[in-house]
Formats: structure tokens, sequence, C-alpha cells
């Protein structure tokens, strides 16, 4: 059984920095992050298999910085530049394949997410 707890959201300026975390247990390969503002869909922010290869989508790309330290089980998401647009829930997501097999909707492990406010 995988679990996942993110922390590390919160409020802040626009231009400002956040950091998230999230521990997971079990056997854990493609790990990322996925975000839901109010009223719209889910939206793939990054991922990262085991061995730290990264993918990133348009909204993060040059931005954020989404690492994992394998010995801990735990992912990372360094948030910089921030802009209201990145308000939203974000939650952290895995899976025990690669993630060249799944897409962010189809990941099968998800935390509770974290709540991030970015003020202008």
């Amino acid at each position: 059984q995988v679990q996942l707890m993110e922390s590390g959201g919160g409020s802040v300026q626009a231009g400002g920095s956040l950091r998230l975390s999230c521990v997971g247990s079990g056997n854990i390969y493609c790990m990322g992050w996925v975000r839901q503002a109010p009223g719209k869909e889910r939206e793939g922010v990054a991922v990262i298999d085991r061995d730290g290869r990264a993918t990133y989508t348009d909204s993060s790309e040059g931005r954020f910085i989404i690492s994992r330290d394998n010995t801990k089980n735990t992912l990372y998401l360094q948030m910089n530049s921030l802009k209201p647009e990145d308000t939203a829930m974000y939650y952290c997501a895995a899976d025990r394949v690669g993630c060249q097999f799944v897409y962010y909707d189809t990941l099968s492990y998800w935390g509770r997410g974290t709540q991030v406010i970015v003020s202008s």
C-alpha cells in the first residue's frame, strides 16, 4: 500500500517562493505533482522518476524544480516566481511504474493535497 502526505503549502505574494514536500511509503517509482484550481480541471505540474529524470509541463517549466530523495522516499517541488494563477490545491501523486507508463491523471496513488495561495 502506498501512502502520500504533502506539506509546505501556504500563502505568498506574487514573485515569492514556496517549497512543497511529500513523504511517501511503499515501493514507488514515478512521483509527481498535480494541481487543481477552484472551478478548473486537474493540471499536471511535473513528474520525476526514481533515477531523477524529470518532466515539466508548460505551467511549471523554468519556474518550478521537482526533485526527490529516494533514501527518504520524499518528493519536493521548489516553486519560484509564483503567480496568482498558480493558486491551487497541489497534490502529490505516485505510481509503482516508471513515469513513461503513466500520465498525470492516471497515477495510481494520491495524497490529500496542500493549498497554495498566491496573492497579487
